[in-house]
């Protein structure tokens, strides 16, 4: 079964502080998948967002079938919340409506 792993990530004080995808949605052909082009517009859409509303950068890691996101804890400011908050809710819509191709992983 292909599914897509969303993890969130949290510093110590538990404060969120970014995400860790992997996997592919595997919910269609390759080039044809609408989970993971959601997915993937979420993840992209939340790193640009930080860096142009929250205006802070985040460490971003690429491979393929792996994407990880993560900002220091000295970048945390409110706007970055409000941006990895949407970034949680648009997680967990994706997994309550396509559970057999999402996962979400929230505990630190």
């Amino acid at each position: 079964l292909n599914m897509t792993t969303i993890r969130l990530l949290y510093t110590k004080d538990q404060e969120l502080c970014g995400f860790d995808m992997t996997g592919h949605a595997g919910s269609a052909p390759y080039g044809k998948d609408l989970v993971c082009a959601a997915v993937s517009f979420l993840a992209t859409t939340c790193v640009n967002a930080l860096e142009t509303l929250a205006m802070v950068k985040p460490g971003v890691t690429q491979t393929d079938g792996r994407l990880t996101a993560v900002l220091e804890t000295s970048a945390l400011n409110h706007d970055a919340d409000v941006v990895l908050s949407v970034f949680r809710q648009g997680a967990r819509d994706l997994m309550a409506a396509y559970p057999d191709n999402v996962r979400l992983i929230e505990q630190a």
